[in-house]
């Protein structure tokens, strides 16, 4: 039995692929619970809203692709490249809002707007990627794809449908030209 692997070992592969499942689960809570909001409160996402929102797909997108086929520096510099765009919007919109008196954009959750939720959320993602970086080589001496357990499936499927409910309910925001920059209704829906 020299020869043979079994399919999944613990150990450090094992570890990283709980790790990219539970940011990824991270992902999807954040573009949930705003997805969710923007219902609740009838609180219809911005232009800068909607590229934080992006930002975050790109970035489950390169944890997705960390779970189903293993620990990559490329699939980390995707995680890395979003949230530095989302930071940058998400920066951009806290600078817009950062006058004295200014409400700022929507309402506030726990004491600060989305907008600041995401900013620290971005930082907390390069953060992540850059100790995952440090600690996390793909193995050399099994370079093929790990198994994905249940639970890591279930959450890419999930990031699956948030990132596509997204994406339709931005296109009946927007339809097919510019956002509006305070929008009030649903270009698409009555």
């Amino acid at each position: 039995m020299l020869g043979v692997q079994p399919a999944f070992r613990p150990g450090p592969a094992g570890l990283s692929i709980v790790l990219n499942t539970l940011a990824l689960l991270g992902v999807v809570g954040a573009l949930a619970f705003a997805f969710a909001w923007q219902f609740l409160y009838n609180e219809l996402p911005c232009p800068l809203c909607l590229l934080q929102r992006v930002a975050f797909i790109m970035a489950g997108v390169g944890l997705l692709l960390n779970v189903r086929f293993g620990a990559s520096p490329l699939h980390y510099a995707v995680v890395l490249a979003s949230a530095l765009g989302g930071a940058a919007a998400s920066m951009r919109q806290v600078l817009l809002h950062i006058a004295p008196g200014d409400a700022g954009y929507g309402m506030a959750f726990l004491g600060m707007h989305f907008y600041t939720w995401a900013l620290v959320s971005f930082v907390a993602l390069m953060v992540y990627c850059t100790v995952m970086l440090a600690v996390d080589r793909r193995q050399a001496d099994n370079p093929e794809p790990r198994a994905a357990g249940t639970v890591a499936v279930a959450v890419m499927w999930l990031f699956f449908a948030v990132a596509a409910a997204n994406v339709l309910f931005t296109t009946l925001e927007c339809g097919f030209g510019a956002c509006p920059d305070d929008p009030t209704e649903y270009l698409w829906l009555p």
